[in-house]
């Protein structure tokens, strides 16, 4: 592995708006940027540093009612509206009574993120991906995904009128291999798990240099648009940082940017810079990262995933050092949850509130309740959930749990007789 894989030429300076250049995350090192994920002083992976100059509020309400309204604080282009792109952002943050009754808690909101084009966060990150990589003179849209990604990347690209090269496991939800599929891109099946998957992906990124893959070699822009997470609760919430949030870990890529969100918000006077807590959720058939912060390690021991939350079945997250140092230095704490525990939560988030979570989302919910249970959440402060994906997606967890209450003759006295009437 190089700093330099994937790589393409271009003849331009790319205008990536307020980004500057990249800095590797362990020793600081500075580079221009360029489509480039790993340190060569140091290598560690590269993130987009900026300078931000003077941002207002009243500039960002008045922006689009998607993630471009945030464009200031993005490595995208300034006219980055107005390319073709599938614009997403500005889902729903739910008030969440019942449910907060449920978990014990006094108020919970859900940032619902269902409500993107291809119904996952995934949009937000795809999108920002996009724009960099068009800057960078790519042509084709790549990626390896456990899933929303696959949706997300295929959509982007056909809306772009590119190409998309989508490298999956063979394994994969049918529904999320459909969701891809439909969009008549290059899916590609692989015989292996995700972590193949990805292993493979960097390969091909280093034998095409006009493949943007968008969590490989244009990485550190990808990453960025999870940002837009925090952006939304921070000013849905009345441009302030809630107290508490619990974020599902896949790579840990989503957990380190919502904390990079909130900081710089603080940092840039959008919000009072009030302290908060990071939690983090893991399905215990893929939970290394909850298993170093038990284990009060700074290191993550990669593990072979065995668990229905296939979207975030990564057995050796990037970033979840990165994540043991966020929860370890704002007071969180990671668990993890069985597959059980998930369906419980997907059942409980749908029954509570009306909202249908894939299982990344019944990790969260399942992974709140434990939190309280185990005294790590303060029941006592506002905690926010990111529901990071549908769960028209995964119906195969949870199609041996629900059903019809009865099946029963045409008659209103037998349905009268079922329900106690």
């Amino acid at each position: 592995m190089t700093a330099t894989l994937g790589t393409t030429s271009t003849t331009k300076t790319p205008d990536l708006g307020p980004a500057v250049e990249l800095v590797s995350k362990e020793e600081g090192h500075r580079q221009p940027l360029a489509p480039e994920f790993v340190s060569a002083e140091d290598f560690s992976p590269l993130e987009v540093a900026y300078d931000f100059g003077r941002v207002r509020r009243e500039d960002i309400e008045a922006g689009p009612k998607n993630i471009w309204r945030y464009k200031k604080l993005l490595p995208v282009p300034s006219n980055v509206e107005e390319i073709p792109n599938t614009e997403p952002g500005a889902t729903r943050l739910v008030r969440a009574d019942r449910l907060a009754k449920e978990l014990g808690l006094k108020r919970v909101w859900v940032k619902d993120d269902t409500g993107n084009p291809t119904h996952s966060f995934k949009d937000r990150v795809v999108a920002v991906a996009l724009a960099a990589a068009r800057e960078f003179g790519f042509e084709v849209l790549a990626c390896p995904s456990t899933g929303n990604l696959a949706n997300a990347t295929a959509a982007a690209a056909a809306r772009a009128g590119w190409r998309s090269v989508v490298l999956i496991p063979k394994t994969l939800e049918r529904a999320k291999i459909l969701t891809t599929a439909v969009y008549d891109g290059d899916l590609i099946a692989i015989d292996g798990n995700y972590d193949d998957v990805n292993r493979l992906a960097t390969e091909l990124a280093g034998e095409h240099p006009k493949w943007a893959f968008v969590n490989v070699n244009v990485r550190p822009y990808y990453s960025e648009g999870s940002k837009t997470l925090a952006f939304e609760v921070a000013e849905q919430l009345g441009w302030r940082i809630p107290p508490q949030i619990v974020v599902p870990i896949a790579s840990g890529s989503q957990l380190t940017k919502v904390d990079k969100g909130f900081r710089e918000l603080g940092q840039l006077g959008l919000v009072d810079a009030s302290p908060y807590k990071v939690f983090g959720a893991q399905a215990t058939g893929c939970s290394p990262v909850s298993a170093a912060f038990r284990a009060g390690l700074d290191v993550v021991q990669p593990v072979k995933p065995d668990t229905i939350a296939r979207s975030l079945a990564i057995g050796n997250p990037a970033d979840g050092p990165y994540v043991l140092d966020i929860v370890n230095r704002t007071g969180g704490a990671i668990e993890d949850v069985s597959d059980e525990e998930v369906v419980e939560g997907i059942r409980l988030l749908a029954r509570t509130e009306g909202i249908f979570t894939e299982t990344a989302g019944g990790v969260t919910v399942a992974t709140a309740k434990k939190l309280v249970e185990t005294g790590k959440l303060d029941p006592d402060a506002e905690t926010v959930l990111l529901i990071t994906g549908d769960g028209l997606k995964t119906l195969d967890a949870i199609e041996n749990h629900v059903g019809p209450k009865a099946t029963l003759p045409p008659s209103a006295a037998a349905v009268n007789e079922a329900l106690g009437y």
